[in-house]
């Protein structure tokens, strides 16, 4: 591979931002891959998957490289020459890359990688929350797996288009695709590709969105003609899911305290053609409790650590901080306790998380249903999806159901 100075200098920048300023990762790339139109989609592809791989390897290169934040202009290129020479990448005759020491880099990796947390590059307080909550086994394959680059997976519109009918469009535009058993809906992308530019996409035939979470719609059982209560609908990707299973029959109340997202959920209903969505902000208290006892089925995809999706947010690892999966936890819990009430006696109502720990899952289920709040309702399934089981993301969801 012949490293060009541009890509490599734009790589950079985005890792400056990253790590130094606390840039979101997928905002930042976004952003840089718009810096030249004359990049082909090698160029760009080469600018996030180095940025993604570096952000995902930052713990073990900056070891490495024996560099610590704020990285400097200097340090930076020190983690892209770790990369690159880990790679087995030719380095060009660039001041950056002078006097490289490949032998030393080889040999450090080779040392670190029999430690855990160099080895998968974690913060060491969520190498010890995993070993705890998970064992030291399962966490040690769990992290493996969460740290492999997460497929393309998406989700065929029913409302408009079948499986088959989506997968042979798709071939048309050169995109080969993969159907996925147990995933009603789901392909999954043969070869990564910029997908959004399809004819396909722009006429709402499918959304991108990954297996595990593709289950999450189906385990609400709902039915055609519900009235349905998504309550943490964010951009809407479970709602558009659920609108498809109704068949666009009933109504779907999407709320969220973010109504930039449920705007971007009205954009995204619009090109599904999901006309049974009814978004809400919620700016005050009264938004839900207008709601309470009307739901056939309420929806609580509830905020989480992410530790499920790390292969796709490889830079939650270093925001993440331990006190703030503390308050997370209350947060959820008084999630739980205020939206259930949304539901009618005889209804039913699924918690779900992207996160693989059980005191954000079953734990949190197990409070509610000892609560005050959870006495009228019983656990009548739950679902642990793992990646390291599965190869896609981490998720967790439990369907409760309310006494008649």
């Amino acid at each position: 591979m012949r490293l060009h100075r541009n890509l490599v200098f734009a790589t950079a920048d985005a890792l400056a931002e990253i790590f130094n300023e606390g840039a979101y990762a997928d905002k930042v790339i976004e952003k840089t891959l718009k810096r030249d139109k004359r990049w082909g989609a090698r160029d760009r592809s080469f600018i996030a998957e180095t940025t993604y791989d570096i952000v995902r390897w930052k713990r073990l290169y900056a070891e490495i490289a024996e560099v610590k934040e704020p990285f400097s202009r200097e340090n930076l290129f020190r983690l892209f020459t770790v990369w690159a020479t880990l790679r087995g990448i030719k380095l060009p005759d660039w001041p950056q890359f002078e006097n490289t020491p490949t032998r030393r880099i080889k040999g450090k990796f080779d040392s670190l990688s029999k430690i855990r947390k160099y080895r998968e590059s974690i913060p060491d307080w969520l190498d010890e929350k995993g070993k705890k909550e998970l064992g030291e086994q399962l966490w040690e394959k769990e992290i493996a797996a969460l740290n492999k680059q997460a497929p393309v997976v998406i989700r065929a519109n029913t409302l408009k288009i079948s499986v088959a009918e989506l997968q042979q469009k798709l071939q048309k535009e050169e995109i080969e695709t993969k159907r996925i058993k147990n995933y009603p809906e789901a392909l999954e992308l043969v070869e990564r590709s910029n997908i959004f530019r399809t004819e396909a996409f722009k006429n709402g035939f499918f959304e991108v969105q990954d297996a595990s979470s593709q289950l999450v719609a189906h385990f609400l059982e709902v039915e055609p003609g519900m009235r349905v209560v998504d309550t943490c609908a964010g951009a809407g990707g479970k709602t558009l899911h659920l609108a498809a299973l109704m068949q666009n029959k009933g109504q779907i109340i999407a709320t969220d305290i973010y109504g930039n997202k449920l705007k971007e959920l009205k954009r995204r209903a619009r090109r599904a053609g999901a006309h049974n969505i009814d978004p809400r902000t919620i700016d005050s208290t009264k938004v839900i409790k207008k709601l309470y006892g009307t739901a056939d089925r309420v929806l609580i995809d509830a905020p989480c650590s992410g530790l499920g999706v790390l292969s796709r947010n490889p830079d939650a690892k270093w925001k993440l901080q331990p006190e703030f999966l503390e308050s997370l936890r209350n947060t959820q819990f008084e999630i739980l306790e205020k939206y259930s009430r949304i539901l009618k006696p005889g209804g039913k109502m699924v918690y779900a998380t992207c996160s693989v720990l059980p005191s954000e899952n079953k734990e949190q289920v197990d409070r509610f249903l000892n609560s005050e709040n959870g006495k009228d309702f019983k656990l009548s399934k739950d679902k642990t999806i793992l990646s390291s089981e599965t190869g896609y993301d981490g998720f967790y969801m439990a369907l409760l159901e309310k006494d008649s």
